[in-house]
Order: structure tokens, then sequence, then C-alpha cells
């Protein structure tokens, strides 16, 4: 079993986020992700080992760690050890966990969760060159059944406010590359992305929803033909139907998860992305993508690691609110969202 060590020197702030709340952090690689998190989160990821077709739908998850300064929780102690196994991460030596007494619900507002729980994720983005990113908020309904009434009252003001009530799903937040001549154009910022923040996504309606994923997908200055979008569009729906068949097949409650979309946000690196996967001999049926390899050393038993390029991904992320729910049924709630997030790309490929 290999020792690794996270120290707070090798940890930097996660600004690749188009929504969420503050404090999240990236090891320097970028493959990393620490979020901080309150325990039914971390109590939720764990339980996913039970849940394999459900579990390819999320980031990978790598374990908890515990931020062990109680006067500020999303500090990082100078030196935190970790062991690894492969497929957890625990901390070697965890400070005395203190517990939060119960407080009237105040909103966070995107701020710092107030916890010195963290969750170590893989980072979905890291391999893009340029990663575009869309998150899209899933539910009409978006509070937990221990949610305060105050808490209530709030989401149900903004759901009916915005998509989430009729649809199902509203735009939490994306950002968008515009290309190499874009870099430091007004409105932009310095690496050249758009940021749209979750006042934008509130201010869409049923009729204006469909131009945030055009802005998101057809990205002419940086080289997004509509050919390459519409590819993008189909893997898409091809992940999005996987996940719908996996959500109908599951009894479960998630209040508040998120659809998480990245594509490479670069034509050029896209392009070559794509041809790349074509050189690799993929087996293809329309824009689905299947890789076989063949091992011509028989001596050697062990799979290649071959390292597929990135063209796009979708995973569903956030999981403060989630619970398996046995005898329930699906999550219906969630699945109106999905649904409609299908139905507007088929519409957009058209």
């Amino acid at each position: 079993m290999a020792q690794h060590s996270l120290r707070k020197s090798q940890l930097i702030a996660f600004n690749n986020a188009a929504a969420g709340h503050e404090g999240v952090l990236s090891d320097m690689s970028g493959e990393l992700i620490v979020k901080p998190c309150h325990q039914a989160e971390i109590d939720f990821y764990e339980t996913t080992t039970l849940h394999l077709d459900f579990k390819y739908h999320i980031p990978g998850f790598f374990g908890t760690l515990s931020l062990s300064s109680p006067a500020v929780a999303t500090n990082v102690v100078e030196d935190l050890a970790l062991i690894s196994n492969g497929s957890a991460v625990t901390p070697l030596s965890v400070g005395e966990q203190t517990t939060l007494p119960h407080q009237q619900w105040t909103p966070s507002n995107g701020g710092k969760i107030d916890t010195n729980l963290a969750i170590v994720l893989e980072n979905v983005a890291a391999g893009f060159e340029h990663p575009n990113i869309l998150d899209v908020k899933l539910g009409s309904r978006l509070w937990a059944d221990d949610a305060p009434i105050a808490k209530r009252q709030k989401l149900d003001k903004a759901a009916a406010e915005t998509t989430s009530k009729p649809l199902g799903f509203r735009v939490a937040g994306m950002k968008t590359w515009q290309g190499q001549t874009a870099s430091g154009h007004s409105n932009l910022s310095l690496d050249g992305y758009r940021c749209y923040d979750k006042s934008y996504g509130r201010s869409l309606n049923t009729k204006t929803i469909r131009q945030a994923f055009e802005e998101y997908l057809f990205v002419q200055s940086a080289g997004i033909t509509k050919d390459l979008a519409v590819r993008v569009i189909n893997r898409f729906l091809e992940e999005l139907h996987s996940l719908q068949k996996t959500m109908e097949n599951e009894e479960s409650r998630m209040y508040s998860a998120s659809l998480l979309f990245i594509y490479e946000g670069d034509g050029k690196a896209l392009q070559e992305a794509i041809d790349v996967e074509k050189s690799l001999r993929l087996e293809t049926s329309g824009d689905s993508y299947t890789v076989e390899v063949k091992d011509e050393d028989d001596e050697d038993d062990e799979e290649d690691d071959l390292q597929l390029p990135k063209v796009q991904t979708v995973k569903l992320i956030d999981f403060a609110h989630a619970k398996w729910t046995p005898g329930w049924g699906p999550d219906e709630n969630l699945l109106h969202g999905v649904r409609n997030v299908i139905k507007l790309l088929e519409e957009l490929r058209e």
C-alpha cells in the first residue's frame, strides 16, 4: 500500500468550476479536487460501490479528508498525510472532529461550507485543452425532507421564478472558451473564457433556455463548427440516455444534484481528438464509440493502459441531499429534468 502526502503548499484554489460553493481545492496536477462537504455527502459516496451502473455516471471518488483546523473549517493543515489503496483515500492522522450545534438556517449564497470534512474526487475537466463547462441543476423541487421551512420557501420561490419548476432543470453556471484571439477582450476572463453565473441562469425562461445551450455548444470563434457541435451533442445524448435508464432502475432521492457537461472547447483540439479515436480503429455505430485493443504480446496478460483523447463527458454531481430509498420508486423529480435536457439537445441537433 503506497503512502502519499498532501501538504498545504501542494493544494491550490480550484478555479475551473462553473457553479457551486467556494472553497474547493485542487492538487498541483489538476487531476484531483478536494471539495468541502458534510458527512451526509460522504456517506452517500461510500454507498456508490453497491450501485455500479450509477457509479459510472459520477466522478471518481477517492475517499475523504479531515480538514483539521476547527477555527477555519476550510483551511488545510500544513501536513495532511494520506494512505491510498487505489480506490480510497483516508487520513493517517485525524484531528478531533467537532460537532456543530444546531443553528437556524441561513442561506450560504454560494459561500464556503461550514465544515471540517472534504471529499477527494476526480477532476473530470482534467485533460482537456480548453474545457467548456455547463452546470445544470436538476429538479423542480430543490429541498430535501429535512430542510427548514425557510429554506423550502426560498428554494420554491427560486424554482417558480426560473426554469426549474416547469422544466425540472436550470442553468447554474457556464463557461465557454472564445478562441485564441479573444483573450483580453472586454467581458472575458484573461484566458479567453466567457463566464455565466447563476444570475444568468435565473434570468432564463422556457422560451430562452434554448439560447443558453446554443451559446454553450456553438462557439464559432473557437472553431466549434456546427458539424463538431452536433457530434458533441450526439455523444452527450448517448451518455444522458444511459443515465436516464440507470436512474429509472434505481430507487433514490437526489435534491439539487446537477449535470456537469464538459467538452473540448478548442475546435482544432476537438477535431484532433476525434481523429485520434478514428486512428485507434474505434468501432462506431452512429456517434457511439467503443475501443477494442488487441494485445499482440502473448506473454503480457495485462491489458494496455490506453489513454483516450478527451472529447466530452457528462457526470451527475452534488450529492449533499441524496439518499437511496428502497421501495420508493425512481426519482421522478430528477428524471423530469434529465428528460427535458435530452429533449432540448435533440432539438438542437436538428
